[in-house]
């Protein structure tokens, strides 16, 4: 028996992964924005990293790490599983 014989690997961007992500963070968006805060999908890397900006009030947040490791990237991991991992970016100033 070969393992994932009918597996397809997933492009980093693939639209379909692209929105499975976005419609993984719409369900956590609320959450953020009940504490004036918000995400945003910057990219997929690659390696399937995806990279994400904390706006409004989670930029600045000190518990911004945690919601980022603790929430989003277990939400993302568990939902899309070909994903790899989930890293925060600063905005552009």
């Amino acid at each position: 028996m070969i393992p994932f014989a009918n597996f397809e690997a997933v492009s980093h961007n693939d639209p379909v992964l692209l929105k499975r992500i976005e419609s993984t963070l719409d369900s956590l968006r609320p959450y953020l924005e009940a504490d004036n805060g918000n995400v945003s999908l910057v990219e997929v890397t690659e390696d399937m990293i995806v990279k994400l900006e904390l706006q409004g009030a989670c930029s600045s947040c000190s518990m911004s790490h945690m919601t980022l490791k603790a929430g989003i990237e277990q939400s993302l991991l568990k939902a899309i599983p070909e994903l790899k991992g989930v890293e925060a970016v600063s905005p552009l100033l």
